[in-house]
């Protein structure tokens, strides 16, 4: 899928507006004591395609949504799986720190923007091995 600079643009200000929610969430839950469980990078992107979702509703046509984003998106998230969880894997093994909700998020994103570069690059479609 070829995205517009003015797509990945918007993509990027919704991750970050997700990553932003998941710090201040760490925040409130560490303020009373809450140790939140395991947060999965296949998480991260059904977030990311709620919010998606949410946003085509809402401000779809009026910020340059295509129609057909969110279907194409939940194809490519599809698709980038066993690359995203790959990523996330070994940057967590590698050493980097803990793997809060927002790291986690961070990572993921990270990891699908560059599955959605190699594929614009590649001219098209890319297997998910």
């Amino acid at each position: 899928m070829k995205l517009s600079g003015h797509l990945i643009g918007l993509l990027k200000e919704y991750m970050r507006d997700l990553v932003e929610q998941a710090c201040q969430e760490a925040t409130a839950n560490q303020s009373f004591g809450f140790t939140p469980g395991p947060y999965r990078p296949d998480q991260a992107l059904s977030d990311l395609l709620a919010i998606l979702d949410d946003r085509i509703e809402s401000e779809g046509v009026q910020v340059g949504l295509p129609e057909r984003f969110l279907h194409e998106m939940w194809e490519v998230c599809n698709q980038a799986q066993t690359h995203i969880k790959d990523r996330v894997w070994l940057e967590y093994n590698v050493g980097n720190p803990a793997m809060t909700k927002a790291r986690t998020r961070e990572l993921t994103y990270r990891a699908l923007l560059e599955y959605l570069e190699g594929s614009a690059l590649s001219g098209g479609e890319r297997g998910t091995a």
